[in-house]
């Protein structure tokens, strides 16, 4: 069975812990902290395989966990950063939020994407140690790795797409154009995945071209394969709209033609534009005069029109040197930008549940939330960090700290940005 979408649960390693140790030696006295810090966790990281060609493999695992970081030791060694797990998908995977349909990663190219980030590690005692507090005696627990649903929906990367009804013959114009040998008979949705095959147009020049499922009235709504299929479509650089002008079937091959065109649009406005050529198929089932009056009908219509019989492989070469020259003058296969995390706004935010600890004089502040919005500070921009004081104050930090007993140019810890309290 073809799989071309899946949702799965990732989540990034969690960063080791700091270590709480002191310098211990013989004739050393009052050797100090020396407790190391923790590991950084494991990212979840994407990389194409070309070895794969569906999601099948996510039908039967859905969550996947990488390692946690080591927790650091005395004597100031730090703890091991934990190994990062790779997820192999097929080339043309596009990896979304689940739950907001972000783009976060198209997987098209050899460049592997990390789309989880594991917890930074914790400090170890040595970092607290400070002329007032010289022995220490906590440590920081290390972050938790950014866990999230995604979904991945397989998008085929093709140079052309082959699009029209059923049993029209697109099987059979891959079949003797590539190498590929998908399965064909006489009855409808022969097809019943993708079939991608390579034509090769002399040394050194091929594209490929994706026999995509037949379409009937109502796939832009899910009818049919609808749905499952049409996706496919949205990467091709250019279509090729196979009819049977014949009417083999008791159709009529115009309507055949408007009614596809149709669905396109419906499944997304941006195919109706995609460059479009018409190739006739079956014109030796009739007769000279309807091949001509259909030519007519889609030249009217601004089209290029060839007439074909895919079986024998008869006039499909000049149809193939048509597409090559097209295709030299396209843009390539189109490359999805992943979209920007969502900034959470002020008016989004009221009181936020907080949780203040003092040790050895430092406020610690936590709160998951908080995990959230340090994420999307750039503490390198004024205008940013004057955006992250102004929600401490209006999610209840400010106060909470206050509560506390915070006093003027006490530290404050949240997730190891540090600052000094002002009041």
């Amino acid at each position: 069975m073809f799989v071309d979408v899946a949702k799965i649960q990732i989540t990034a390693g969690d960063g080791g812990d700091g270590a709480v140790a002191f310098h211990r030696e013989k004739y050393v006295a009052a050797g100090g902290p020396d407790g190391g810090d923790g590991g950084r966790g494991g990212n979840i990281i994407f990389k194409a395989d070309d070895n794969l060609s569906t999601l099948a493999d996510f039908r039967y695992k859905r969550k996947y966990k990488a390692a946690k970081g080591e927790n650091g030791r005395g004597a100031r060694c730090n703890g091991k950063k934990a190994e990062d797990l790779v997820i192999r998908v097929p080339r043309g995977t596009l990896i979304k939020d689940a739950n907001t349909g972000r783009i976060i990663a198209d997987i098209s190219d050899d460049e592997p994407v990390i789309v989880a980030k594991g917890g930074r590690g914790g400090w170890g005692n040595t970092h607290f140690a400070t002329p007032t507090r010289q022995t220490p005696r906590f440590a920081k627990p290390g972050l938790p790795g950014e866990s999230m649903e995604v979904s991945l929906e397989l998008k085929l990367l093709a140079d052309v797409g082959l699009v029209g009804y059923p049993n029209v013959g697109k099987s059979t114009l891959v079949s003797v154009v590539s190498e590929a040998k998908p399965v064909i008979a006489n009855y409808h949705f022969t097809t019943i995945t993708p079939v991608l095959g390579v034509v090769r147009m002399g040394e050194g020049s091929s594209f490929v071209m994706a026999d995509i499922p037949g379409l009937i009235e109502g796939a832009g709504e899910g009818v049919g394969l609808g749905h499952q299929f049409l996706r496919h479509v949205e990467r091709c650089r250019m279509l090729v709209h196979i009819v049977d002008v014949s009417g083999s079937e008791g159709r009529d091959p115009k309507e055949d033609f408007r009614i596809i065109n149709e669905e396109l649009k419906k499944f997304n406005p941006e195919l109706a534009e995609r460059p479009m050529i018409v190739a006739g198929n079956k014109c030796d089932l009739t007769t000279d005069e309807a091949v001509e009056d259909f030519r007519r009908f889609i030249e009217d219509q601004g089209y290029e029109f060839f007439p074909i019989m895919a079986a024998i492989a008869y006039q499909t070469e000049p149809l193939l040197k048509r597409i090559q020259e097209m295709l030299s003058k396209l843009p390539p296969i189109s490359h999805y930008e992943p979209e920007p995390a969502p900034v959470i706004e002020e008016d989004e935010l009221g009181k936020q549940e907080v949780k203040v600890t003092v040790q050895d004089g430092i406020f610690f502040v936590e709160g998951e939330w908080l995990l959230t919005l340090i994420r999307s500070i750039n503490f390198d921009d004024s205008e940013s960090v004057q955006y992250f004081q102004r929600m401490l104050i209006k999610t209840g930090v400010i106060d909470a700290l206050k509560e506390a007993g915070i006093a003027e140019g006490d530290p404050v810890d949240i997730y190891e940005i540090e600052f000094d309290y002002i009041e």
